[in-house]
């Protein structure tokens, strides 16, 4: 019998697949770890947005007692999650799905019910890549669109790239990695003089010292909210978020997405976050308090630091590349993010998590190395 060759099978591939780019993550500890011989237990990971206080004491407990059920199937649309999430976000569980693989999976699925080949989603830049990426999965063309020189957004810009093969305009408030608001007044533009669906991420929304843009689902049936477990319940590992929606998306998004797409470790664990109020009013004080005496003491070493309302800054690190700058300061035991995988940001970009006031301290001391070498 004659073996067949690869490229047989190869042929079956969607086109769309081939080119869907690749999405570039943050370096584990680990993997820094192992690159550059470090000693792992004073390594500081300050490169993925993630929450350094850890989970609450109450998640923990939570997942040890729900593990007995870990041989058991969860619900199916995850409805004990969801009907926590009404208290927490106001809106009754009709408007509101929850899923993982974090809000990835609930990117996807929008891409799913919207996207076919052929038709275009805008993106400003620079953003979260995996708008983009999911969209030409699903053969859609990302039409990406620049944000203002400050990085500010701009909806007329926005409003110029829309054709008549526009679906989906996704908006990142705060912006990652930006770290800068859209203003209601720009998504209600963009809502009314559209036929678009206006996906909002606010991922880094409890880190904000503006409101969240949910109101706005009162009045248009066209916009979606996106949150996540990741950072301010600082759920990361457990890849869980939840969309708010007007009810006919979140009946198609519950028919698209896979059933039991959460766990009942997962479900325990964001369950007993949302009832933890004292930890997320803590994470949430740590960082705005932080990430304004960061901005403010970086900016007394020379590099521009941009104001945020996430739990993240980016600096400009000029004259210095932003990969001699991630370099620079692993060499500190430090791991930072190089904004190079990031479209219309240049090459002098760094971002970085807002630690607690040691890691933020070690973290001037290394823009402080960064200016004195050579």
């Amino acid at each position: 019998m004659t073996k067949k060759s690869k490229e047989v099978y190869t042929s079956l591939l969607k086109d769309s697949v081939s080119n869907v780019p690749e999405y570039v993550p943050g370096k584990t500890t680990s993997q820094i770890v192992a690159e550059y011989g470090l000693d792992p237990k004073t390594v500081i990971k300050l490169n993925a947005n993630e929450n350094p206080l850890g989970p609450s004491k109450k998640v923990t407990e939570a997942i040890q007692r729900e593990a007995k059920n870990a041989s058991l199937y969860p619900t199916a649309d995850a409805s004990n999650l969801r009907r926590a999430l009404t208290e927490y976000t106001g809106f009754p569980i009709e408007n509101i799905v929850a899923a993982g693989p974090g809000m990835d999976s609930l990117i996807d699925a929008l891409n799913k019910l919207f996207v076919g080949d052929g038709d275009e989603v805008i993106i400003p830049v620079p953003t979260f890549t995996y708008y983009g990426i999911s969209a030409v999965g699903f053969g859609g063309i990302p039409v990406y669109v620049p944000l203002n020189p400050d990085y500010s957004f701009n909806a007329d810009a926005v409003l110029k790239a829309v054709t008549d093969k526009t679906k989906i305009i996704w908006l990142c408030s705060p912006n990652n990695p930006t770290g800068n608001l859209v203003a209601a007044e720009d998504v209600v533009k963009l809502a009314e003089k559209t036929n678009a669906i206006i996906f909002i991420d606010e991922a880094y929304v409890e880190f904000s010292e503006a409101r969240s843009l949910s109101f706005l689902l009162k009045e248009y049936e066209n916009i979606v909210i996106g949150r996540t477990f990741s950072k301010a319940f600082g759920l990361a590992g457990m890849r869980l978020g939840y969309t708010i929606a007007p009810a006919w998306i979140t009946s198609g998004l519950l028919r698209v997405l896979p059933p039991f797409a959460v766990s009942v470790l997962a479900e325990a664990a964001a369950i007993a976050a949302i009832n933890d109020k004292e930890y997320l009013k803590a994470s949430v004080e740590m960082v705005q308090a932080e990430r304004q005496k960061l901005i403010e003491s970086i900016s007394k070493t020379s590099y521009k630091a941009y104001p945020s309302e996430g739990n993240f800054i980016i600096v400009d690190v000029s004259p210095k590349n932003s990969k001699a700058a991630v370099d620079s300061f692993l060499r500190n035991g430090i791991i930072i993010r190089s904004c190079d995988s990031f479209q219309n940001i240049g090459k002098n970009t760094v971002r970085i998590t807002v630690g607690t006031s040691e890691m933020n301290q070690k973290i001037v001391k290394a823009f402080e190395f960064l200016k004195n070498e050579k």
